[in-house]
């Protein structure tokens, strides 16, 4: 039986952060991951590079039961505060778009970075430890397949459900119903969603066409790219509003966000009257959704012989085009966890349990989630170091 001021359970994001900064603090750390590496996610991240953070994380950019949650840790660990990590580690990084930070390199730089820290805090990281059995008498005790350990303070790092092929389960939950804490309905987050020929209206395949728009629901709206997949929608767009989106809900494409669509058919009617509306619509959008629509919305032959109103209603379904998808692609293809272990249950400035001295929950199994960009990160880094600084 070894003892330990800490012990924490998962070794991503969340976890490296808040082992580094309570070794860093004098605190015996242990951190223990059933993987046989740390930081798997870190490493897929950003098409490899890691999204690290966002220059714009603020709290409404954040879903959870209680959306003052975040506030607390968001404001006192700061994105600044990790490119400032990130640069004292010379690690070369760039902005991509709306805010997003991506190394230069590899993201396994940041994996390096991390542990790096960890040393400094002689922490102790074991991998491939599968986790046998939780309990707590005077102390927390861990049973586990490399031996037992035993500490005061105990962090739930283990994530939510997504992208269960990499060993996501919903250990997280488990443990915290164990010692009363509510867990609040874990659903798949940042997610493509599906959508018959009969849901979108039309037959032909338009799987790898892209295109800019507005997507749209449950009062929230976000402009980006939107891609067509051979099971229905994704791309940027789609997986930020699939985050507000519940099964039933429509959704809302404006597929001409920057444009005037009703101007610019009264002037291809005047201009070019003999073209069919497949090629006047090609000008605006990718050729094979131009034609799908044309043949789906509108009745053959040229721009002349199109009746205004039908021009109109034309215009009109391009900018507030409605698509009730018929479900999502689920966990094996979710970013991140909507959902999880009830907020109302901690501290926001320690993530500690209110009822339980010494159990603390962070990253993504605590219900807070962030947008597509770099936000979930940033929650992992603050709410990591918040427990990292709390534990005694």
């Amino acid at each position: 039986m070894e003892a330990f001021d800490v012990i924490i359970l998962g070794a991503g994001a969340a976890g490296l952060m808040c082992a580094l900064t309570a070794g860093q603090r004098g605190r015996k750390v242990l951190l223990l991951d059933h993987a046989d590496r740390v930081g798997a996610k870190i490493l897929i991240s950003g098409g490899g590079r890691c999204n690290f953070t966002n220059l714009d994380s603020a709290p409404d950019r954040f879903l959870s039961g209680n959306p003052d949650f975040c506030r607390s840790a968001l404001g006192r660990y700061t994105q600044a505060d990790f490119i400032a990590l990130v640069e004292r580690h010379s690690i070369p990084y760039h902005e991509k778009t709306l805010g997003q930070l991506f190394c230069d390199g590899s993201a396994r730089e940041i994996v390096a970075m991390l542990l790096a820290e960890c040393r400094e805090g002689s922490v102790d990281v074991r991998v491939g430890h599968a986790i046998t059995d939780i309990s707590r008498g005077e102390y927390f005790r861990v049973e586990t397949s490399g031996g037992s350990f035993t500490a005061p303070a105990l962090v739930l790092a283990t994530g939510g459900m997504s992208i269960p092929k990499m060993g996501a389960t919903g250990f997280a939950y488990d443990v915290a119903r164990r010692f009363g804490l509510g867990v609040t309905e874990p659903l798949p987050g940042l997610v493509p969603l599906q959508a018959t020929p009969e849901a979108l209206g039309f037959e032909p395949l338009l799987a790898g066409v892209s295109l800019e728009a507005v997507v749209s629901c449950a009062g929230r709206s976000f402009r980006e790219n939107i891609l067509f997949t051979h099971r229905g929608l994704s791309g940027p767009a789609i997986l930020q509003i699939s985050s507000y989106w519940r099964q039933g809900d429509k959704i809302a494409l404006d597929l001409q966000p920057a444009q005037d669509v009703m101007a610019f058919l009264r002037d291809r009617k005047n201009s070019r009257p003999k073209a069919e509306a497949k090629t006047v619509l090609a000008e605006i959008l990718p050729g094979r959704l131009a034609h799908a629509l044309a043949e789906a919305w509108l009745p053959a032959g040229s721009m002349a012989n199109i009746a205004d109103r039908l021009l109109a209603a034309f215009g009109a379904r391009l900018k507030c085009w409605e698509v009730k998808p018929t479900g999502s692609e689920g966990w094996p293809k979710a970013e991140v966890t909507l959902g999880g272990i009830d907020t109302r249950g901690l501290s926001s400035k320690t993530m500690e349990a209110r009822d339980v001295s010494g159990l603390y929950a962070i990253g993504e199994a605590v219900d807070v989630t962030g947008w597509l960009g770099g936000y979930n990160f940033q929650w992992a880094w603050s709410s990591g170091w918040c427990a990292g600084q709390a534990v005694p």
